[in-house]
C-alpha cells in the first residue's frame, strides 16, 4: 500500500462551550486571542502559526449544515477537554504572572525530560488548557 500524502499540521481544535459570550471574553481577553468569525454558534480565533482555536456552542453544531457551497459534517462535545498552546521559553514566566494578575488559578506545572515547561489552567467551561514551551515532544 502506498504511503498517505504529508499532512501539514493541525489545522483547527474546537471547543463545545455553555456561554459563548464568557468563553469569547476570556480567550479574548485572557489569553489575548483575535477573532476571526464570530456568529451565535461559532467564534473562531487566530490561535497563531496558522492555527485555529473554535468554539462552539455546546449543541448548536450537532446537525450537518448545509449551503449551496457544500456541507459540513455536524458535530459536537461536551465535559473537559484539554489543548495547549505553543509558547516562547522566555514567555514562560510572563505567562504565569500574567494568568495570576488575571485571577486564573493554576491546575498544575511541569518540567519535561526535553526541557519544556508547561502551565496547566483552566477556561471557564472547565477544559484544561496548557501553555507549552518548546522541549516538549521530539518535534517541538
Amino acid at each position: 500500500m502506498e504511503n498517505p500524502p504529508k499532512i501539514d499540521g493541525v489545522l483547527e481544535t474546537a471547543l463545545y462551550v455553555a456561554d459563548m459570550a464568557r468563553a469569547v471574553g476570556f480567550f479574548r481577553d485572557v489569553l489575548g486571542l483575535t477573532p476571526m468569525l464570530e456568529t451565535d454558534r461559532l467564534t473562531a480565533f487566530d490561535a497563531g502559526n496558522r492555527g485555529v482555536l473554535l468554539i462552539f456552542l455546546e449543541g448548536a453544531s450537532r446537525d450537518d449544515m448545509t449551503s449551496d457551497r457544500g456541507t459540513v459534517a455536524g458535530h459536537d462535545g461536551s465535559g473537559p477537554v484539554h489543548m495547549a498552546f505553543a509558547i516562547g521559553a522566555d514567555s514562560y514566566d510572563r505567562w504565569r504572572d500574567h494568568l495570576a494578575a488575571m485571577e486564573v488559578r493554576l491546575r498544575g506545572e511541569m518540567t519535561w525530560p526535553r526541557g519544556g515547561r508547561s502551565l496547566y489552567f483552566e477556561d471557564p467551561d472547565g477544559h484544561v488548557l496548557e501553555l507549552a514551551t518548546p522541549g516538549l515532544w521530539p518535534n517541538y
